[in-house]
């Protein structure tokens, strides 16, 4: 290969994905070996671990990648202030300090877009994405114009980054086109702002439609792709997310073009997140265990890996109301 080839290969690897066009074949050509998959991810846990020293290395990368969310009914602006201390100073000084470790902070708060004017004032001056859930977020039945005009009142009003929902009768109907125009749209109206596309694959019914959700969603444009809102019945697991990076995988070898993947729904314990970066490594590699490529979704997360950072470094686990959230 030319100098010239790999130089524009290189340009391509690190550029926002623009989106290609709709390649049904491509799309139809996909399927999924359901019993592989789910034995593929029953080996994790047991086969790759991490410990000591690394474990807490690994919880501290795991940190730098969570969206910190709150998506309650009763959520409060005093609540989202609270979380976004957290989320500037999500491990207490003295840890860090005992660990070696440099000031670190979560990826990016993710909230409704009523509380969005909270977030950028209480995280001014700091690296902190300010992510909005739009569209209808959870069930994505409102009428398309309504879900559009949402997503340009949350980028009007300052967030970075856009959770979308998508319609899944259009997954479960095999109609590709029809949602591949609804992600172009939706990624038109988020113009800077990155676009996180949650196929809430719980509903999407087999992992094959899994599968052509997450390519058609990188074909219309995804900056990332998403498992779940976190208010379905199933939401993030291992078998779905194996099936989504291998599809980025595969999107990235056709396109040269990067698409990250979002974790979000269940996720509470530390080592359910160890589990994700893990499978990220093995099946992506280390590029995608940056913040720019990966994130987890939770709010309950973090208080958990922090009481794991204590274990690590005096033997013994804190009760957990010494860790809030918000």
């Amino acid at each position: 290969m030319s100098h010239a080839a790999i130089t524009e290969l290189k340009t391509i690897a690190s550029t926002r994905n623009p989106g290609v066009a709709l390649d049904i074949p491509w799309v139809r050509s996909i399927q999924s070996n359901r019993s592989a998959i789910e034995r593929r991810a029953a080996t994790l846990p047991a086969r790759r671990t991490v410990k000591k020293d690394w474990q807490a290395a690994w919880n501290l990368k795991a940190i730098s990648c969570i969206d910190l969310t709150t998506l309650s009914g009763d959520d409060t602006e005093s609540r989202v202030r609270r979380l976004c201390v957290k989320a500037k100073q999500p491990v207490h000084p003295h840890i860090l300090a005992a660990l070696n470790s440099p000031r670190l902070s979560v990826a990016a708060v993710c909230v409704y877009h009523e509380m969005i004017a909270a977030v950028i004032d209480t995280l001014k001056n700091t690296d902190i994405s300010v992510a909005a859930v739009s569209t209808g977020f959870p069930a994505g039945l409102s009428a398309l114009d309504v879900r559009v005009k949402e997503i340009e009142y949350s980028v009007s009003a300052g967030a970075t980054e856009i959770d979308v929902v998508i319609s899944r009768r259009h997954v479960l109907e095999s109609r590709w086109d029809s949602l591949y125009e609804e992600i172009k749209e939706f990624r038109h109206a988020c113009g800077d702002a990155h676009i996180k596309v949650i196929l809430a694959t719980g509903d999407l019914g087999t992992l094959r439609n899994i599968a052509r959700a997450s390519l058609v969603a990188m074909m219309a444009g995804a900056d990332f792709i998403k498992t779940s809102t976190g208010k379905e019945a199933v939401n993030a697991t291992i078998p779905a997310s194996l099936v989504m990076l291998r599809c980025i995988r595969d999107y990235f070898d056709r396109t040269g073009y990067k698409v990250g993947f979002k974790a979000a729904g269940g996720i509470s314990k530390a080592r359910n997140a160890l589990s994700y970066l893990t499978l990220v490594k093995e099946e992506l590699g280390t590029r995608w265990m940056q913040p720019d490529l990966l994130r987890i979704g939770a709010s309950s997360l973090l208080g958990d890996i922090e009481r794991q950072l204590e274990h690590h470094l005096y033997g013994r686990y804190s009760s957990e109301n010494r860790h809030p959230i918000s």
